[in-house]
């Protein structure tokens, strides 16, 4: 049965460590989908000590944006994260508009799978109005994708200081 979990939250609010907990729940052998683009040298040490974190448990896949490329019927995966997702696509399309259509339809055709996704997303929006313009023209194309994702989702959890508080579901 598919089921949609969306975890949002400030940076380090335990978003992540609350997914794989939630996952490790749900399945001895979960799936971890990172978005992330490598970036620089420093970046490429951190994913690779979050990979070792994870075990040997996990399939780990890495995936800058076309999600449904990979088969997770049946899984149970851990998204992680949105925000480096729609990152991705707006560094690409240069366009909030365009941007986020691809992500919707990117994320129907991932999500119409028979799987539970886990998706990580950050709530980057709730810090206040940012003086730079590409900055904020990000935050909208980041928080109209969460509202879209949690539209969706059978349950969206907010995470504060490391504790999950039930939004939805």
């Amino acid at each position: 049965m598919k089921k949609i979990i969306l975890i949002t939250g400030g940076e380090r609010s335990g978003k992540s460590s609350y997914a794989e907990r939630l996952a490790h729940e749900l399945t001895a052998s979960p799936v971890y989908i990172a978005t992330a683009k490598i970036w620089d040298e420093e970046f490429r040490k951190r994913v690779e000590r979050h990979q070792q974190n994870r075990g040997p448990e996990w399939t780990n896949i890495e995936e800058e944006k076309e999600l449904s490329r990979h088969d997770i019927t049946g899984r149970v995966a851990v998204i992680d994260c949105v925000t480096l997702w729609c990152t991705n696509f707006f560094v690409e399309l240069q366009d909030v508009a365009l941007a986020l259509e691809a992500l919707k339809q990117e994320f129907d055709r991932f999500t119409a799978q028979e799987a539970t996704f886990i998706f990580v997303t950050n709530e980057i929006g709730m810090g206040g109005v940012s003086p730079n313009e590409v900055q904020r023209r990000f935050t909208d194309l980041q928080g109209w994708m969460n509202q879209y994702i949690a539209s969706k989702a059978d349950q969206v959890v907010l995470m504060v200081s490391g504790i999950p508080l039930k939004v939805k579901g």
